[in-house]
């Protein structure tokens, strides 16, 4: 990962962070109106995963420049999302509500520059996810 994508990663992280809540109200209430067959996986309360979602990115966002300090970390999740049910194709359904999102938030700051980081931190991160989802189904 390149130092430029790190870096508009993190800026543009750094000014959706103070708007954390209602972006994770936007990124679900766009998600489950454009993928309304991904509802089912969430059950209980939505803001407490608004707020898990939110962390998990900040998380995310601060390691990109000491990532192995959360692959297994990232891995775990995806083979516990694997276990609520979530499939590879709702990867790509949670990257449109994210790239969405992020638009909403930073407006005209949402360069393709901005996007492209996005895109690839994204693609790392599910990719890690379903390689944990993976290593959780052969070890079954």
């Amino acid at each position: 990962m390149s130092p430029d994508t790190v870096t508009h990663v993190q800026r543009s992280w750094a000014k959706v962070l103070p708007i954390a809540e209602q972006a994770a109200e936007l990124f679900y209430g766009r998600l489950f109106e454009i993928y309304p067959e991904v509802k089912p996986l969430f059950k209980g309360d939505m803001q407490e995963q608004g707020r898990k979602l939110m962390t998990m990115l900040d998380t995310a966002v601060n390691a990109l420049t000491n990532l192995e300090v959360i692959v297994q970390p990232v891995k775990d999740m995806g083979a516990r999302h694997a276990r609520y049910g979530v499939g590879s194709a709702d990867y790509d359904k949670v990257a449109d509500a994210l790239l969405w999102t992020l638009a909403q938030g930073l407006g005209d700051e949402f360069t393709p520059e901005v996007k492209g980081a996005w895109v690839e931190v994204y693609t790392l991160v599910a990719d890690t996810m379903q390689a944990g989802a993976a290593e959780a189904a052969e070890a079954v």
